[in-house]
């Protein structure tokens, strides 16, 4: 992509701004000259790289007061990144839908009252419907928004969508962007990502004995296709829309892998499961408290479609840097390790 220019007295309010995708975001915007970043979330981080180059507002989305304070941090702004989103608690689905939700629903209130110009909203590539998951039949951003039934985090992106949709029909003079990426990745987030898909049926040792190649053979549902991007990726991404003052909607992933080059990576081969006995084995493991990964996760990995990315590369001359192989391994290192960031990250994307 082109190198990024700053527009002088350019101020940018990142919301969620210390999570996964946050930290990325915050590593790109930090090289971008004459750009203030505005950063929200509800604990601010301690002021170390990347987080120290941001003016921070601590603001709970889900609290009665939160739109008023959103206004006041929005007002003179020229764009406004919303990455918020909680993960977690899954079990607790009410708890995630007042920020995911209300929290969606008042920020946009405060984009309207205070005339910011340009919103670009962090979607998931969970919000799309199911598809043959076949890296030769990639889908473009015109595939369905309807997302996985049974995902709790899949059908508040659906909400969020079409509350978007809503807002832009109502406010067009904003340019409303919509990001959509895969899964997304680095090393300083493996461990609320473990938190998030792990747990004691999958204990750190057999990760590294993943790790090591030590492990000559791996289960893997009937046509598993997995697309991974770096936060840092990502977060060029978001900088280039940003430069732009791009609308519509953009799908942000690298290359796809299936499941004999994903287990290759590992030194491993793949033994297909069926997808209903993979899925169905996952929910038991959930309900017991054995595994993190609930069955709408699962089906947020197996059943979506594999993304195309084209737009993108078009529009924003942008180019994953790390493929999903790489990313794959830093997040397995990661893990093994128990990486972390300064702040507990509030969403994965």
């Amino acid at each position: 992509m082109p190198e990024l220019r700053g527009t002088p007295g350019r101020t940018v309010v990142v919301v969620g701004a210390s999570g996964n995708v946050g930290t990325g975001l915050l590593r790109v915007l930090r090289e971008v000259p004459d750009m203030r970043v505005h950063a929200v979330c509800r604990r601010p981080p301690p002021p170390v790289p990347p987080y120290d180059a941001a003016e921070w507002h601590a603001i709970d989305l889900t609290r009665a007061d939160a739109e008023r304070r959103l206004v006041e941090v929005f007002t003179g702004a020229d764009a406004v990144v919303d990455l918020a989103w909680a993960i977690q608690p899954v079990r607790d689905e009410a708890a995630m839908r007042r920020t995911n939700v209300d929290g969606t629903a008042a920020l946009l209130r405060a984009v309207r009252r205070s005339g910011v110009g340009h919103l670009v909203f962090a979607s998931s590539l969970g919000a799309y419907a199911s598809a043959p998951r076949d890296p030769a039949r990639p889908v473009d951003e015109s595939w369905p928004v309807t997302g996985q039934p049974r995902s709790a985090y899949s059908r508040d992106k659906i909400i969020a969508e079409r509350m978007l949709d809503a807002f832009e029909r109502d406010n067009p003079g904003v340019a409303v962007a919509r990001v959509r990426p895969t899964l997304v990745v680095q090393r300083e987030a493996a461990r609320e990502m473990a938190r998030l898909f792990l747990g004691p049926a999958v204990p750190r040792p057999l990760l590294a004995r993943l790790r090591d190649g030590r492990i000559p053979l791996f289960p893997m549902p009937t046509g598993t296709v997995l697309q991974f991007v770096h936060a840092d990726d990502l977060g060029r991404a978001f900088a280039a829309i940003l430069e732009r003052r791009s609308r519509g909607a953009f799908n942000i992933a690298a290359d796809a892998l299936d499941a004999h080059q994903l287990t290759a990576l590992i030194g491993a081969r793949p033994v297909p499961v069926p997808h209903d006995l993979a899925r169905a084995v996952v929910e038991l493991l959930f309900r017991l408290h054995a595994l993190a990964m609930s069955a709408g996760w699962f089906d947020v990995a197996v059943r979506t479609p594999v993304m195309d990315t084209g737009r993108a590369r078009l529009e924003l001359g942008w180019a994953p840097k790390t493929g999903t192989a790489e990313a794959l391994r830093i997040l397995l290192e990661g893990v093994v390790d128990d990486a972390t960031t300064p702040s507990p990250a509030l969403a994965v994307g």
